[in-house]
């Protein structure tokens, strides 16, 4: 299996599709914690988001990674504190100044990939973030070098609005599977259509998307507690997060090395193991009619790709100036379309995909 990289559009650095959560790792013990590593590395993950549950993760991931500190990029939140040993949510400046030392000690590093604005969900959040100094601390860290980039961790649209506004992020972690974009879970914060255009505004903007909750805690993958009533798989799961626009890599957690070798078969897996156009089936009213770039209507007998051609016009609708550009130079564009209608009967999100590339084609004039 070879691993595949997206790049970040603000710096280059090239990011593992598939990385790791540290959520739920800490009660597999440190040796074990120290393998998982080791084999993630050894497969090409070089991504690690470090909201942990508990403190137990640094120190092990700081004794795997010693000799690995360049070849990898590390997610680090400025208010998780884990001087208790569990994790705690903060925004009191004193407390993140020494547990940011604590995570660069056990993590044997002294510079920070990523410097995250931590788990902001509501406005009182983000007030008391930019009262606080919080973000002026990591914009002074960043200045100094020992932060390359600053992030932002929300489940909340409006919220990630807020902080793009600014213009200081270069990642955004957000919760992206199929039922928090379709209403159902915890997270389901906000529209189908708002969600979409979040991440169509990351892609743009030249921000990228760090996936957290890919399978909604677990719920998506039993049918029991399936919102939709019907299992989904790992893989699905994360091809239907790999496609949303900015999307860089997603970061499933794992608790040994079984949990990621599992997970490592998606670089193997069949397109229709990855297929996740069942949703199609379950997806609210709001989202039919929706292009979501899965591809499912594929093959196109004239050799389109819809998908993508749907995602640069949207994104070129968006703003994003590289998308009108990313068209013009496709093989297929939408005016080649003969309009058969084959992928109109195929999609399962009931677009008229026929009518989408007579828009698309008077839009770029082409």
């Amino acid at each position: 299996m070879n691993m595949q990289y997206r790049t970040l559009p603000h710096g280059g650095e090239q990011i593992s599709i598939l990385g790791l959560g540290t959520s739920s790792i800490g009660a597999a013990g440190e040796k074990e914690i120290e393998q998982v590593v080791t084999l993630a590395l050894e497969n090409g993950v070089n991504f690690f988001d470090m909201a942990s549950a508990d403190a137990a993760p640094f120190p092990a991931y700081g004794r795997a990674m010693a000799g690995a500190r360049d070849k990898v990029y590390f997610q680090i939140h400025f208010g998780a504190d884990y001087q208790t040993g569990k994790y705690g949510w903060t925004t009191d400046l004193d407390v993140i100044r020494r547990s940011i030392d604590w995570q660069l000690r056990a993590l044997q590093t002294d510079y920070i990939d990523f410097g995250f604005i931590h788990c902001i969900d509501e406005e009182s959040d983000l007030q008391q973030v930019l009262d606080s100094g919080v973000l002026d601390y990591i914009q002074q860290l960043k200045q100094q070098g020992v932060v390359r980039h600053i992030g932002l961790s929300s489940h909340t649209p409006r919220l990630a609005n807020r902080v793009l506004d600014l213009g200081v992020i270069d990642l955004m972690m957000f919760s992206i599977n199929p039922g928090y974009d379709y209403h159902h879970g915890e997270f389901a914060i906000g529209g189908a259509d708002e969600r979409m255009a979040l991440y169509r505004r990351c892609e743009a903007e030249g921000v990228g998307i760090s996936v957290m909750k890919a399978f909604s805690g677990g719920q998506l993958l039993d049918a029991a507690t399936s919102p939709f009533g019907q299992a989904l798989t790992e893989y699905q799961c994360i091809q239907y997060a790999l496609d949303k626009p900015g999307v860089l890599t997603v970061l499933p957690g794992v608790r040994s090395r079984a949990d990621l070798t599992r997970l490592l078969g998606f670089l193997d897996a069949s397109p229709a193991a990855r297929d996740y156009s069942v949703i199609g089936t379950f997806a609210p009213a709001d989202a039919d009619g929706t292009c979501v770039y899965c591809n499912h209507c594929q093959p196109c007998p004239v050799g389109l790709d819809v998908g993508l051609i749907n995602k640069y016009y949207d994104l070129t609708r968006a703003g994003d100036a590289l998308a009108r550009s990313h068209y013009e130079k496709l093989e297929k564009k939408a005016g080649d379309c003969i309009q058969c209608g084959h992928c109109d009967h195929r999609c399962p999100f009931h677009v008229t995909q026929t009518g989408r590339m007579r828009e698309i084609a008077a839009y770029f004039g082409q």
